[in-house]
């Protein structure tokens, strides 16, 4: 296992999750500022989901073609350039843009560095990615609670300057990172590589994919509208942020505990704990009255998201030679898949109100125990 390059894989991923985390705990000032409707909340939301269920495979499939560095760097200057303006958008329209943009970004950089941590990790795969995946999850626990912070102490206007703290990691990872290794399937085309890699366990990933998605609509139901529900609940955007970042903690926790498990045991048994926990987990989350949130929090945080990372384990063991490309598959076209449903879920939220949509989100986990069981054992 080389730890210098999973350290440098892992803070790409966190530098650009960090900056990807900024917008969500914030969306109660964008209502506030722009008079948003829970629809266009979701829309935001969705467009920002979609463009990762378009933007991820394609990578997926050029980082498995070609040994580039562009990919990781054009998509983390994206994520840390684009975001931070967000806050001096004048108009909802020109906040999309730019949320967008930097979804592009994040889209970008995440299937080469996914597929790249197999190759430096030894034995441990599932460990390593679990780490890889902390990067992540650690910036969408201390992105929140830094831009709540700061935003409430210098105002949206000041955002652009949190720039500097990506620059300076830009130019870190470029002086470190080692070009990807490739698996030359430049003599293949997109549907050609796809038959060559997954013919045999095409089943399979697709199982594996189905429930991911399904994890995915419950868990970025949860992660976009949790704050707006709760700042009606009287919660100011400091404790909203706070809350929010102890959802994401529990969830690298539990995603470090599940890739330990997963190099020791079967992967299949831990996301079926995982996912029968999840229900009683959310409406927890939901329904604990004042300080006990933070706990409803947690609980919710460490169950939902503690199968993220191995979905990814699962589908780079059964199609080793096509590691960012299911790499993609498992997390951004399962994750933008699932996030891109949020207008629509937005909108049953206008009408039927925000604590019932969230309420029947909550059970979605309960559909995927039947997928789970089919799994196949992986080694």
């Amino acid at each position: 296992m080389n730890y210098r390059i999973i350290f440098i894989l892992t803070l790409i991923h966190f530098t650009g999750d960090f900056y990807s985390s900024f917008f969500t705990p914030l969306l109660p000032a964008f209502v506030d500022k722009f008079g948003l409707t829970l629809a266009q909340v979701g829309l935001i939301t969705g467009m920002v989901r979609f463009l990762s269920f378009i933007v991820q495979p394609v990578t997926g499939y050029l980082a498995d073609r070609y040994e580039t560095r562009s990919f990781v760097f054009a998509g983390l200057f994206l994520a840390f350039f684009f975001i931070p303006f967000s806050g001096i958008a004048p108009n909802f329209w020109v906040l999309m843009i730019i949320l967008c943009l930097g979804s592009i970004g994040s889209s970008m950089f995440h299937p080469s560095t996914t597929g790249m941590v197999p190759l430096y990790s030894g034995t441990r795969t599932g460990f390593s990615l679990s780490i890889f995946n902390t990067g992540g999850t650690l910036a969408f626990a201390v992105g929140p609670v830094f831009i709540t912070w700061y935003t409430t102490r210098f105002g949206l206007e000041q955002m652009p300057y949190t720039a500097i703290l990506g620059t300076i990691a830009f130019f870190f990872c470029i002086r470190y990172l080692p070009v990807p290794i490739s698996e030359n399937f430049s003599h293949l085309g997109f549907i050609g590589s796809i038959k060559e890699n997954l013919g045999k366990v095409y089943k399979s990933i697709f199982l594996i994919w189905l429930v991911m998605v399904l994890r995915a609509v419950t868990g970025q139901t949860f992660m976009t509208f949790m704050p707006i529900y709760l700042a009606d609940k009287g919660h100011d955007l400091v404790s909203i942020g706070f809350i929010f970042s102890i959802f994401i903690l529990a969830g690298t926790l539990s995603g470090l505990l599940a890739g330990y498990l997963a190099d020791r045991t079967d992967a299949k048994k831990i996301f079926f704990i995982a996912h029968a926990l999840m229900t009683p987990a959310l409406l927890l989350y939901l329904y604990l009255p004042g300080p006990l949130v933070y706990i409803g929090s947690f609980t919710a945080g460490f169950a939902a998201l503690a199968t993220l990372p191995l979905g990814v384990v699962m589908a780079q063991k059964l199609a080793p030679k096509s590691r960012s490309m299911v790499s993609s598959l498992m997390m951004g076209f399962a994750y933008g898949l699932g996030g891109a449903l949020s207008p629509f879920i937005g909108k049953l939220g206008d009408i039927y109100g925000l604590e019932n949509v969230l309420f029947y989100s909550a059970f979605i986990p309960i559909i995927t125990l039947l997928p789970i069981l089919k799994f196949p054992r992986v080694a």
